[in-house]
């Protein structure tokens, strides 16, 4: 009542205040409109919150768009490039298999880890600038050399690296059951300036959005947060909640209220990113096969799966269901290796690596439509891909101990 005085139904006010009487009367009020206004406000230092934590600058902002956003948003036409559209300018070797990649949160440093136990960190400005010149290689580090660091401090082969969000440190887990913490900053630094212990090789790893903890999963199935800071290491106090098999992905949600996980046991979970307990599982995502990969849409809302069917699913998490299943890829036997389903830097684009035939499979992200697929140009299975946070770049990590950088001045689809 108080809101129709306030809206000027003076009539209707009245007459629903004669049939019920109320005690105290209900004087015209502007509350309702405090409350909304109250919520958009909200709703806007979160948005601001979640753009700063992806460290983007206003251009970028503008150049990579909200994301996905299925409740808006249904048929909007891509302003991206194709990824069909993009072309190896840069290859770096390993003395063995390149099992993982990982983009720096500016966008402008890669990195690539080895069953070699080495890690290579690259400048992407260099590798552009080198693209054009003949026979260039990546043999030394030197002035204006593409590889400006490589370390050695693992004693098993890289399976997984993690740029910190704020720092420059560069978090590599490996085979041996360790966590190591490189300070790229320092030349002449080879070794890791802090180490984080397990007993089992580590298959998967994720920086808070703040930088001060981690999560990790290993060839156990129990999810490990540890502070990077006192290096203390924390568990779900409830052991039901836990995988039933090794954990094959992990990753934080850009605002930090969750992460999730998959498994060989082929359920996905979805964990408090506060009390560390999970929240929600999805049984058999991947009906029954094993889940390789798992990511969150930039606003949280979406989560992005793959699994050894070959399929690619997202997931909405306010109901809990799949929304869209990405189909042809894999079409020949059963996936054999892990691989990544990832969004480009827009999302407006799935992107997944069929393992047969090495070639990139692409989906619009909102319907699902199949694009022009592209050849890798390995020589073996896709270990890890990973595209740039704000540009059209991704990076193939392959069993034939490359690394391809992938790129494309293209700023609109042909």
């Amino acid at each position: 009542m108080s809101q129709l005085f306030y809206d000027g139904y003076t009539s209707i006010a009245n007459s629903l205040a004669c049939k019920v009487n109320p005690d105290p009367p209900c004087p015209p009020s502007d509350r309702l409109r405090n409350v909304v206004m109250r919520g958009l406000q909200y709703e806007t230092d979160e948005q601001k919150e979640s753009e700063q934590s992806l460290n983007l600058n206003p251009i970028q902002q503008i150049l990579i768009g909200p994301g996905i956003d299925l409740e808006f948003q249904s048929d909007v036409i891509c302003t991206a490039p194709e990824p069909s559209l993009y072309e190896t300018v840069y290859v770096t070797s390993h003395k063995a298999a390149c099992n993982a990649g990982a983009f720096s949160p500016n966008g402008q440093l890669i990195a690539t880890g080895s069953s070699d136990t080495s890690i290579k960190i690259l400048d992407i400005e260099r590798m552009l600038a080198k693209a054009h010149e003949v026979g260039s290689t990546d043999n030394q580090e030197g002035q204006g050399h593409p590889v400006i660091r490589t370390l050695y401090d693992h004693f098993g082969g890289v399976t997984c690296l993690e740029f910190h969000p704020n720092k420059p440190i560069l978090a590599s887990g490996s085979r041996d059951g360790h966590v190591k913490f490189f300070d790229y900053s320092k030349i002449i630094m080879k070794k890791a300036i802090k180490t984080m212990a397990d007993v089992v090789p580590i298959k998967c790893m994720s920086f808070h959005p703040l930088g001060n903890h981690m999560v990790v999963g290993t060839k156990c199935p129990i999810i490990k947060l540890y502070d990077i800071n006192t290096v203390q290491c924390y568990v779900c106090s409830i052991p039901s909640h836990q995988h039933t098999g090794p954990v094959t992905s992990i990753k934080f949600e850009p605002g930090a209220k969750h992460f999730v996980s998959s498994s060989r046991d082929g359920s996905i979970k979805l964990w408090d990113g506060v009390s560390n307990k999970c929240v929600n599982t999805f049984e058999r995502a991947h009906d029954g096969s094993e889940v390789c990969s798992v990511t969150f849409s930039r606003n949280g809302k979406y989560i992005l799966s793959s699994g050894k069917d070959s399929l690619v699913k997202l997931w909405e998490l306010s109901t809990s269901r799949c929304l869209i299943t990405y189909t042809g890829a894999g079409t020949i036997g059963k996936q054999e290796h892990h691989t990544q389903a990832l969004f480009n830097h827009t999302e407006e684009y799935v992107m997944f690596p069929d393992e047969v035939s090495t070639t990139l499979c692409t989906w619009n992200a909102r319907n699902a439509s199949r694009q022009k697929l592209l050849s890798l140009g390995h020589n073996g299975p896709i270990r890890s891909i990973v595209h740039s946070p704000n540009s059209a770049a991704f990076l193939t990590c392959s069993d034939d101990f490359r690394a391809r950088f992938w790129y494309t001045r293209h700023l609109t689809r042909s």
